[in-house]
């Protein structure tokens, strides 16, 4: 009974292994393994964070889009986040400004913050991170 009771208190995002909260919009992802209605349900942690670091690398080779401000405004839009509130969290974890580049010595502390904000933990180590990153 414990068991059913931690699974119901556990983020949504964490519990999908898809801890960026990624929409499903039919892309097939490494590891998935459907759908809970919305969200994608990967198979374990480090697809899910090797879908993050591939949407970002999109974000950047495809659109441009490299600022810390930029990236959290096309991940979390206004229209459904306080997406102000997010790049403030994410210029204070990474000791950034909003209109840096991000390049890959911030990825990791990025996804991090990603993470820590759709969920509100950041439960994973250093090694599941960059396993994710790896695998992108």
């Amino acid at each position: 009974m414990g068991k059913i009771l931690d699974q119901a208190s556990t983020p949504r995002g964490i519990r999908n292994n898809n801890p960026g909260n990624i929409e499903d919009n039919g892309t097939p992802w490494r590891g998935r393994q459907g759908n809970d209605g919305r969200f994608i349900i990967f198979d374990k942690p480090e697809n899910g964070i090797r879908a993050i670091a591939r949407t970002l690398n999109t974000y950047d080779n495809k659109y441009g889009i490299n600022t810390l401000e930029r990236i959290i405004s096309r991940w979390a839009p206004p229209f459904e986040n306080n997406t102000e509130s997010y790049i403030q969290h994410a210029e204070r974890a990474l000791k950034i400004s909003r209109h840096t580049p991000i390049g890959a010595q911030h990825k990791a502390g990025l996804i991090k913050v990603i993470i820590q904000h759709e969920n509100g933990v950041q439960p994973y180590s250093d090694k599941v991170i960059h396993d994710g990153i790896a695998a992108a």
